[in-house]
């Protein structure tokens, strides 16, 4: 398997600590709000990450915090705590706000069918984690006390950037736009650790600590969570293209520095979600939910296969024109599976062709969209029933688009309306659409009234559409082909 590393920039083939076991870990919600889609998009693509590695024969460990303190409005160490925000927003308790978003964040997974990570832990579970390790990292010179605050010291490092090369000039203290100054720094990318003064004195969450009462800063929490449950050594880091900076680049920092060897060797950064106005984003108010699409008439697995069409590296753009044709092509794809008559042997030479090309492409850099097109290639191949739905079923581990459950509902749904139109003596026998329908009976009253050259139009306008006539003794038979 070869995945892109965002920390070379190159796709290299995929290897871990201990062969055969993965310890993953996937930046979580940051709980003060319901998440977006776009914020979905990476939490569908680390599942088939996951899922497929499974898949593959790997022994996985995957961890994911909650954050329910210390993230800051800006995603650094300046603004308002976001989880204050959200209390203040709703006239809550901060854990009250925490638990109530955490669920309905598990809620929407459930819907995506994401499945939940071995591990989730809150951040405020790991109080005692964070102080141990910024008191080594204040102890080997690493941080340092100033302003009631304890920094990490970004000049102890030989190399601090490490997903990008910035320009020193831009990111200066003050020159662009929201970074603002903090004069207790000794340096402009130096992050703090652990916050006892803060712009606002009212912050709801605090503990004892060597330096005072106070919280930890959001960088150090990821770093504790994953050296808890995973281990010294972590083989691949997901999250979204975003948290690369500054995120994931200090909890490389201070990670490193903590441990005195290399820590994570795979980083996994999901691109964004743009609307036509671009990223999407809570900070500009509204914003779309698994809810908002449900109470559209959407199933949230059209979501989720709209999110598989395109690569986990190229920014994707949501209009609900680009929804609708995924929806299209998913009921398609689920009347296709129901079309398929269970029972027989599967042909295991046939399956080991198409199973081949499912892996080729997942093992390519995780192309889910090439792993849709082998769900097709199963459908066209000339094999028997029996073996595509084993491989339909098969690849579904990996993909979670509920293929089967979904055409199973399907069928019990057309064998209460096989025959679906019936007119003077003429029966349709369909897949449970009225349109069709009613296009098949308008071709046979054409035929009745001798105007042939409007039951051809009607017949070329349906095949066009996918869709097959075949005559039979009292009616017609229609399906989608």
């Amino acid at each position: 398997m070869y995945l892109y590393n965002s920390a070379t920039h190159k796709k290299a083939e995929f290897t871990t600590h201990t062969p055969g076991h993965v310890e993953m870990y996937t930046c979580g919600p940051t709980v003060y709000h319901f998440a977006h889609i776009g914020n979905l998009r990476s939490y569908i693509m680390e599942d088939v990450l996951e899922k497929y590695l499974r898949y593959a024969g790997y022994d996985v460990n995957r961890v994911m915090n909650i954050t329910d303190v210390g993230h800051l409005s800006s995603d650094a160490d300046t603004g308002e705590d976001k989880m204050l925000k959200g209390a203040k927003r709703e006239h809550k308790t901060v854990m009250e706000i925490a638990q109530f978003y955490t669920d309905a964040f598990f809620s929407d997974c459930r819907k995506l069918n994401i499945k939940r990570p071995d591990v989730v832990e809150p951040a405020t579970n790991c109080i005692q984690e964070y102080i141990n390790i910024v008191k080594k990292l204040q102890d080997t010179g690493y941080a340092y006390f100033a302003g009631g605050n304890v920094y990490f010291d970004t000049s102890k490092l030989s190399r601090y950037y490490v997903f990008n090369d910035h320009d020193e000039e831009d990111l200066a203290v003050g020159v662009r736009e929201g970074v603002e100054e903090d004069t207790n720094k000794r340096n402009k990318n130096d992050f703090v650790l652990w916050f006892t003064q803060s712009k606002f004195e009212d912050q709801a969450l605090k503990w004892d600590s060597p330096w005072g009462v106070g919280y930890p800063g959001w960088h150090i929490e990821c770093s504790g969570i994953s050296l808890k449950h995973n281990g010294e050594y972590l083989d691949l880091h997901c999250g979204g293209v975003d948290n690369a900076f500054p995120h994931h680049t200090n909890e490389i920092a201070q990670s490193e520095s903590y441990l005195g060897h290399p820590w994570c060797p795979q980083w996994f950064h999901v691109h964004h979600l743009n609307t036509a106005t671009g990223k999407m984003s809570k900070s500009k108010g509204e914003f779309l939910t698994v809810s908002l699409l449900e109470e559209k008439g959407y199933d949230p697995l059209v979501y989720r296969l709209f999110c598989l069409q395109s690569h986990y590296r190229k920014a994707l753009v949501f209009t609900w024109e680009n929804l609708d044709n995924a929806k299209t092509a998913y009921d398609k794809l689920i009347a296709r599976i129901a079309a398929l008559k269970e029972g027989g042997d599967v042909d295991e030479a046939a399956a080991a062709e198409l199973r081949n090309k499912f892996k080729a492409a997942l093992d390519n850099d995780l192309n889910t969209s090439l792993a849709v097109t082998a769900l097709y290639d199963v459908l066209k191949a000339k094999t028997n029933d029996a073996t595509k739905l084993a491989l339909l079923g098969e690849f579904d581990q990996v993909l979670s688009l509920s293929l089967l459950e979904r055409a199973a509902e399907k069928r019990k749904e057309l064998a209460k309306t096989a025959a679906t139109a019936t007119a003077g003596g003429y029966t349709v026998t369909g897949e449970g659409d009225p349109e069709v329908d009613a296009k098949v009976l308008a071709r046979a009253e054409a035929k009745k009234a001798k105007n042939f050259a409007e039951a051809d139009r009607i017949r070329d306008e349906l095949k066009a559409q996918g869709i097959e006539i075949t005559d039979v003794p009292g009616g017609a038979v229609w399906k989608h082909i």
